[in-house]
């Protein structure tokens, strides 16, 4: 049971901060595999069917490349425990995971001021309405930005409720910033905000209510 006043989240002079908050990419191994797969998908949707391009021989060089990878990848419950291993930073989900290549990536990095910051551009395999980004990506970079900062605020939890306002929409092909910050906890749970803003315009702005606990990691 938990009284009927939010308490104030912890001060930022207070809170622990991580050591980090998303993972560095690394230059080799899957990390390199993922950048270049996302030229790929950005090249297909670029070149479309209006190219000179052999497509089909792409393909079969993609199926090709799939059926290398496929045959010498761990069983899928082994991959699912070596993914979560340990307590630290994942690197595979899709938003600011480097081994994931439907990830932009989005880079954030937490401030003094307890709130989190980053800056991305998304291209043509996050289109929505002409030119913008489909607006459940606007959502998805914002649930997990909300989800980050709460992380850098010192309780995290699992998304409750998720409500977005999109105020313009949010154009591809140039810098977005995208921000986090906790607002409140009560209890278990944990109210926070977030926007995604372009030339210094909000795009979308979310509330989010979140709840302090977690699924148990794969082992």
């Amino acid at each position: 049971m938990t009284d009927d006043h939010d308490a104030p989240p912890l001060s930022p002079e207070a809170a622990v901060r991580p050591d980090e908050l998303v993972a560095a990419a690394h230059e080799d191994g899957v990390d390199a595999a993922a950048a270049a797969a996302r030229r790929v998908i950005d090249a297909l949707l670029l070149a479309g069917d209006h190219t000179d391009a052999d497509l089909t021989g792409v393909a079969k060089q993609l199926h090709a490349l799939a059926d290398h990878l496929q045959e010498r990848a761990p069983a899928r419950e082994e991959r699912m425990v070596t993914m979560w291993r340990g307590t630290g930073i994942t690197r595979h989900d899709p938003v600011t995971g480097p081994e994931n290549a439907l990830a932009p990536p989005l880079t954030l990095t937490g401030r003094d001021d307890g709130s989190v910051h980053g800056v991305v551009t998304l291209g043509l395999a996050y289109q929505g309405p002409p030119r913008c980004a489909h607006g459940g990506v606007a959502a998805l970079l914002l649930d997990h930005t909300l989800g980050v900062a709460n992380h850098w605020a010192g309780l995290s939890g699992m998304t409750a409720e998720l409500t977005l306002r999109y105020h313009r929409p949010t154009p591809l092909f140039e810098p977005l910033t995208v921000t986090g910050r906790q607002l409140s906890v009560d209890g278990m749970k944990i109210r926070t905000t977030g926007t995604i803003s372009a030339g210094g315009r909000n795009c979308v702005t979310a509330q989010g209510l979140f709840i302090a606990k977690h699924l148990p990691r794969p082992s």
